[in-house]
């Protein structure tokens, strides 16, 4: 891949110009890239500086899920202006409506939530988790004095089952759902808004890539998943018919 110089980043409503030094075949894990701000508006901010940043270029090479990655603290230096997106890796996360949060009637809320957010949903099932299945999601917890009591919780009632995929969705998915003390968690949030306690905070979330992978196969069988890609012009269609059909109406006289 031919060298980066002149590329532009969007980083905390600032537009960064931004030049990478040094030859792009190195094989060098992570490149450093030189930023320099200027406002969105046109405004040069001279001699202010983006710090905090460093690119990961296998993204910027990589399979187009993810382009950038903003990974450690840097301050960088600037070049001539060209445009270049920010983006996140596209990531699945396994999230899991516990038994009080199905009791409870919570479902839809939840899914709400995280559709309203812009993530997409590829697999859903409401299931009674076999002990066995349990034992081995909380596997990394065997050794807490709660562990029993959280298996024996998990299998007590029916969870619903999800995967959710998006850009950043681990992160974002662990915002939304709040700490894991329900009396910790912000307002506005799942559990902030609906947990009691911490054995009974509605949610789990996946923590990391890895982990998600992994709790996804083992709640979801082969072919349970569904690959789909959102269709924006049906929607962009059916809202320009509904507008048309609007102003069609003949109007009507009080």
């Amino acid at each position: 891949m031919a060298a980066l110089t002149g590329a532009t980043g969007i980083v905390g409503g600032l537009q960064c110009p931004a030049r990478r030094a040094g030859n792009s075949n190195q094989a060098r894990p992570q490149q450093q890239l030189s930023l320099r701000v200027t406002a969105l508006g046109g405004t040069s901010e001279s001699g202010v500086q983006c710090r905090g940043l460093r690119w990961d270029s296998s993204s910027i090479a990589g399979d187009g899920k993810s382009l950038l990655s903003l990974v450690s603290q840097r301050s960088l230096r600037s070049s001539s202006p060209r445009f270049f997106a920010v983006t996140q890796a596209v990531e699945r996360s396994y999230i899991m409506i516990k038994p009080d949060g199905v009791q409870r009637g919570l479902v839809g809320e939840i899914i709400t939530r995280f559709e309203r957010k812009g993530f997409s949903l590829k697999g859903l099932k409401l299931f009674q988790a076999p002990k066995e299945l349990a034992e081995e999601h909380y596997s990394e917890l065997k050794e807490r004095p709660f562990y029993p009591e959280l298996v024996k919780y998990i299998v007590s009632g029916p969870v619903v089952c999800m995967v959710w995929e998006g850009p950043g969705v681990i992160a974002s998915a662990r915002k939304l759902i709040g700490a894991t003390n329900p009396l910790l968690a912000e307002p506005g949030t799942i559990r902030g808004d609906f947990g009691i306690q911490s054995g009974r905070n509605v949610i789990h979330g996946s923590d990391s890539p890895d982990n998600g992978e992994r709790e996804i196969a083992l709640w979801f069988k082969e072919g349970e998943l569904v690959e789909w890609t959102r269709n924006r012009t049906h929607m962009l269609a059916f809202r320009a018919e509904g507008r048309r059909n609007l102003k069609e109406e003949p109007k009507r006289r009080w």
